[in-house]
């Protein structure tokens, strides 16, 4: 008769083949060509666009990734706005150089935010809004580095009918350390292709914080910037609302930007991804515990600690990190890193699976230099000790 430390064993590595299943299905969906080597989707119209940056200090390469917004290969205007909750934050000297760089640019300086919202972000979006010329609006993270046809791209996109907003996946890039290296490696080896697969399944429906599109009239219908003043997973609430009146929110499956990872220490990347992992929790908390068959190699440890060297084991293990190696090398491929990182692949898979456990444990998540409480309700309250 099966004792009980063997049927866990059992179950662990039939969970691992599955894990790596999964696994090597990840890995086909970063079969297309990146955005660089597609032709560019020209739009029928080039309406004014207005973008939307809200700002917090000064982060690694900054000022590159600003720039890269007012180099757009764009015919109609854009306006930037740009958004600070004090006059004193340093990213507002960036902003005035890149002013005098490129004098004809349209740019208005928002400083001050609403305190009523417990989300920062959303309360520096709700003063800026205020100040946006245009029907289009196109929001976007500091952090975000873009080609010059990026809004061509997303302008062209939001011209099908049903189209309410426009979102974009993205790559990392890291700024040259190790822990960036780590974080660009969560992005291109476990989000990107889990979420390519995930959208394509229908698995699940996203809206990406690092851009989104929309309309001015849709924003209202939805409550405005202000609906979203509580809640912890804005882009994501907003992605839903959007859904919630009948329109489409397009995901472009071709990358036109990068996550600029620039974590300088060990602590300060496990809080990120631990604030991310927790807030998928919170939106989908059975969804997200199935995520567990993103984690092959975890789970064939712990088959392997159950079973000891038995064939059945061994074989998880094997089949498990041959579907990791293939989806890092796929990797490697499509966003053209180096291979000298593969030698991080077991730090990133015990990372990350120690993110997904704790992420269980605990509801408090840390946010620019703030500790907040998530209600089961989406709802941020802040922590004051």
């Amino acid at each position: 008769m099966m004792g009980i430390q063997e049927f866990a064993g059992s179950v662990l590595a039939l969970l691992s083949f599955v894990a790596a299943g999964f696994t090597m299905a990840a890995s086909f969906a970063l079969t297309d060509e990146p955005a660089s080597g597609a032709a560019i989707q020209r739009p029928r119209r080039s309406p004014p666009v207005t973008l939307l940056k809200p700002l917090y200090l000064v982060e690694p390469e900054l000022e590159e990734n600003l720039r890269g917004f007012f180099r757009q290969d764009y015919k109609a205007p854009i306006q930037f706005v740009f958004g600070a909750t004090s006059q004193s934050d340093p990213a507002l000297s960036i902003v005035d150089a890149l002013r005098r760089e490129f004098p004809d640019a349209d740019v208005q300086v928002v400083v001050g935010s609403k305190r009523t919202a417990t989300n920062p972000k959303v309360a520096n979006l709700i003063s800026m809004a205020a100040y946006a010329k245009h029907e289009l609006l196109i929001m976007s993270d500091s952090d975000i580095r873009v080609s010059p046809e990026y809004v061509s791209r997303i302008v062209a996109a939001m011209e099908e009918p049903d189209v309410g907003a426009v979102s974009l996946l993205y790559g990392g890039k890291p700024v040259g350390n190790l822990w960036s290296k780590l974080s660009a490696m969560n992005i291109e080896c476990h989000f990107f292709p889990n979420a390519r697969l995930g959208i394509a399944l229908g698995l699940t429906k996203p809206c990406f914080g690092a851009t989104i599109a929309f309309r001015r009239q849709i924003l209202a219908a939805v409550g405005g910037f202000e609906s979203l003043a509580n809640v912890l997973a804005d882009d994501y609430e907003l992605g839903r609302a959007i859904r919630a009146h009948g329109y489409r929110v397009c995901i472009l499956n071709s990358i036109t930007v990068e996550h600029v990872c620039s974590q300088s220490s060990a602590l300060s990347l496990l809080r990120q991804e631990l604030r991310w992992a927790r807030t998928n929790l919170l939106l989908a908390p059975l969804g997200y515990a199935g995520t567990l068959v993103t984690h092959p190699v975890p789970c064939a440890i712990l088959a392997l600690a159950f079973l000891g060297f038995s064939t059945l084991s061994l074989a998880a293990l094997a089949a498990a990190l041959a579907s990791r190696i293939y989806l890092v090398f796929r990797s490697a491929r499509r966003f053209g890193w180096r291979r000298e990182y593969f030698w991080l692949l077991p730090l990133r898979d015990t990372m990350s699976f120690y993110v997904y456990v704790a992420s269980f444990f605990g509801k408090n998540v840390q946010w620019r230099g703030h500790r907040f409480a998530t209600r089961a309700d989406g709802a941020l309250a802040p922590v004051w000790r």
